[in-house]
């Protein structure tokens, strides 16, 4: 019975039982995947919520909005509907960043930790096919990955035949979307035109493309593996990018660095090829602290402090945010939790929590010019020179929140507490908790 078989699987993955987000087009693959979740007992451990993106691509699209709402509201489930407007005529590659990005938001915002996803194991065998007639090396041939960061697939190990057969069975509406057999589309021509002819000469192509896909993500664990054993590569994330000492991976001959970047790449959600981790490894090799390059979709290479750091998209909010005297807030990829507490006798000028008086907090970004008090200190600084101190890499700085009380900045979260607002020792004061994703 696939339920059964699915909640093995679950288990297997070993997830946490944290706040989640199911996508939910409406197609059979996620309309799927939401009726197994619940059946299977995912909101019953942490909170679910179902996000569904109208890409505004097709006229029809605000039926698939009803029908998820109406699942949603069918399991008991919080739902939330992105429209985009995007209009006709984008490609898939666009839509699709266009979905993960409208995605991420909503998981940012309501504090989840995963995102539910319902790709199956015939969209591995199409991605497969796909990159390997773009050229792939091994990481690509190794196709959806079960999780990366926060988004997981489980219903990778089945079939599309089988999950229409558990739809049927459970009398559960779906909606098509007709870009899923336009064949200008690439990935539609190969599933309405070309995997068919392939199998009318070769009835187990399936099978072997996922073949290829295990062999090549085997390959991919080995040298994720390898990350961890390579003399004084000190693999490491800080929570916001993944890097390795610089000079190790200066050493190696260009195959091994290769390698080791395209590993680190995949390790991060970055996809490196080999021309990029040619140009990352002149850039090691430059030994030009501070020089970044840039990957695409965001990413970028930088040297800081001796490493080489793979560095994601900054997600920093445009306005500053008032800070409640008792509540958890979010910011960016930040979480900031604020209560009622006794002010402590000593306040240390490195730390991620801190305490002031009842006065209007406020959470930013860093400005230029910048400058703060450092408790105990002999004067003001200016807030860079803190950052530089801290050896927080320039590429996390413009994300990195600031602390301000009435246009002064009074606290910069593990880099730099300000002599002002001390509260009297023993006294209730606000305290303020900030940690990173």
């Amino acid at each position: 019975m696939l339920l059964d078989r699915f909640r093995d699987h679950l288990d297997e993955m070993q997830l946490p039982a944290a706040p989640a987000l199911a996508a939910v087009s409406g197609g059979p693959d996620s309309v799927a995947l939401l009726d197994l979740l619940v059946r299977a007992g995912v909101p019953s451990r942490a909170p679910l919520t179902v996000v569904h993106v109208d890409h505004g691509i097709d006229p029809s699209s605000g039926r698939a909005a009803e029908l998820t709402q109406r699942l949603a509201a069918a399991n008991g489930l919080p739902y939330e509907c992105v429209r985009l407007a995007l209009g006709a005529g984008l490609s898939e590659t666009d839509a699709r960043v266009a979905r993960y990005a409208a995605i991420d938001r909503v998981r940012l915002a309501r504090g989840a930790a995963l995102v539910f996803l319902g790709h199956h194991a015939d969209d591995q065998v199409e991605t497969v096919l796909m990159r390997a007639l773009r050229g792939s090396g091994p990481g690509g041939l190794a196709g959806i990955a079960p999780r990366v960061g926060p988004y997981v697939r489980p219903l990778l190990p089945y079939r599309r035949a089988e999950l229409a057969e558990y739809l049927a069975g459970r009398d559960l509406a779906t909606w098509t979307d007709p870009a899923n057999r336009d064949p200008r589309h690439l990935r539609s021509w190969m599933r309405e035109v070309l995997l068919p002819r392939l199998e009318s000469r070769l009835p187990d192509v399936r099978e072997r493309l996922l073949d290829v896909a295990r062999q090549a993500a085997r390959n991919r664990r080995a040298w994720n593996a390898v990350l961890e054993v390579l003399p004084g590569l000190d693999t490491a994330s800080d929570g916001a990018a993944f890097s390795v000492a610089a000079s190790a991976l200066a050493g190696y001959d260009s195959a091994l660095g290769a390698a080791v970047l395209i590993a680190l790449g995949q390790r991060a959600g970055c996809t490196i090829g080999d021309a990029r981790a040619a140009r990352v490894l002149r850039l090691v090799r430059s030994g030009r602290s501070g020089a970044s390059l840039p990957l695409g979709g965001g990413w970028s290479a930088e040297l800081a402090f001796g490493r080489l750091r793979l560095v994601p998209p900054a997600e920093c909010p445009d306005a500053p945010m008032e800070l409640e005297p008792d509540g958890v807030s979010r910011w960016g990829r930040w979480t900031i939790a604020t209560r009622t507490d006794i002010a402590p006798a000593d306040h240390a000028r490195v730390a991620m929590s801190a305490w002031f008086p009842a006065a209007p907090l406020a959470v930013r970004s860093p400005r230029p010019g910048d400058r703060i008090l450092p408790v105990k200190g002999a004067g003001h600084r200016l807030v860079v020179r803190c950052f530089q101190e801290a050896r927080v890499p320039r590429s996390r700085r413009t994300s990195w929140p600031v602390v301000e009380s009435n246009g002064v900045v009074v606290w910069v979260p593990g880099v730099s507490r300000s002599g002002a607002l001390i509260p009297p020792v023993g006294s209730e004061a606000v305290r303020v908790d900030v940690s990173h994703d």
